[in-house]
């Protein structure tokens, strides 16, 4: 049997109002965690809801192995776990009460089977210890953990999660991952963010999206190394940043006890006093993004 990925081509989006918010897009997302990095209004909600069947694209195709994702919305949902950047919930309702309810309307209606799927998803997503507290008490990790637990229901083929650690503490950030990585096991886990420690850490697959199109897409271990010898760093006054900006690629800029840290990709030393360093994903994503109107003092992928 072919391992189950998604499939999306030449898909492309365009708003009423003339805003394109996808030209083209094409990518393969195996079984596994898959990272699509990219900017605010890069586009990736968009081709998120769409995969989800909450919008529908103008051109394209898209396919969960045999599934026409754009067509047949119904099988999707049935195989979907979606979690989008924002969700509502109700504050006042326990977090046992209402992934019950939520198993009810994804068709688990007998009590006893639902009685052990809400338990073991409660379990699983570290949150049965506060099974009775409402979700208006909950931290914004614990949130996120319940709208997984939910998205979990009907054990899914393809996970679409939007944006999951924006905001979160370190400590719930490392178990919100952990939790994602153990998903990627058994299914197709699309992560769309803009942080790229997140995907430095969980993916094997990735792609960069800006503009509305795949700027990027490949393993981010050979990514990386593909850039091994031409990332170079120096700390330098702000009137030399303008003319390094003009004179050569800039990845990053950022400030360092009071001075700015200027990375730039060169095959051979761009200036002296530039140092060779190792490249990161923070590179390969920078790099893939284009450079106009995007660099600046601080700007760095976190």
């Amino acid at each position: 049997m072919t391992p189950l990925h998604l499939t999306v081509r030449a898909l492309s989006k365009q708003y009423p109002d003339g805003t394109r918010a996808l030209h083209g897009v094409s990518l393969t997302a195996p079984l596994g965690m898959f990272g699509l990095l990219g900017p605010n209004g890069a586009g990736k909600s968009t081709l998120m809801r769409i995969l989800a069947g909450l919008q529908t694209a103008d051109t394209g195709e898209a396919r969960l192995g045999e599934i026409d994702v754009l067509r047949d919305t119904d099988a999707v949902r049935r195989r979907l776990g979606y979690l989008p950047q924002d969700f509502g919930f109700y504050p006042s309702v326990s977090a046992l009460n209402l992934l019950n309810h939520f198993a009810v309307l994804k068709g688990v209606t007998q009590r006893a089977q639902r009685q052990a799927l809400v338990e073991a998803l409660l379990r699983r997503t570290n949150l049965w210890d506060v099974r009775n507290k409402r979700l208006g008490g909950f931290s914004g990790g614990m949130r996120q953990r319940f709208g997984i637990a939910v998205a979990l229901i009907g054990e899914p083929q393809l996970i679409i999660v939007d944006e999951p650690t924006a905001g979160l503490d370190p400590e719930e950030r490392i178990r919100f991952l952990n939790l994602l990585s153990e998903l990627g096991e058994h299914a197709v886990v699309v992560l769309s963010t803009h942080i790229v420690d997140d995907v430095a850490e969980l993916c094997s697959r990735m792609a960069v999206i800006n503009g509305g199109q795949i700027r990027f897409e490949g393993d981010p271990l050979a990514a990386v190394a593909a850039l091994q010898g031409l990332v170079w760093r120096r700390l330098v006054s702000r009137d030399e940043l303008e003319r390094i900006e003009r004179e050569h690629r800039v990845l990053t800029t950022r400030m360092i006890a009071g001075r700015i840290a200027v990375s730039v990709k060169s095959e051979g030393q761009p200036d002296p006093g530039f140092e060779r360093v190792e490249p990161t994903l923070e590179d390969v994503y920078f790099d893939a993004l284009e450079h106009e109107g995007r660099t600046g003092v601080g700007l760095v992928a976190v």
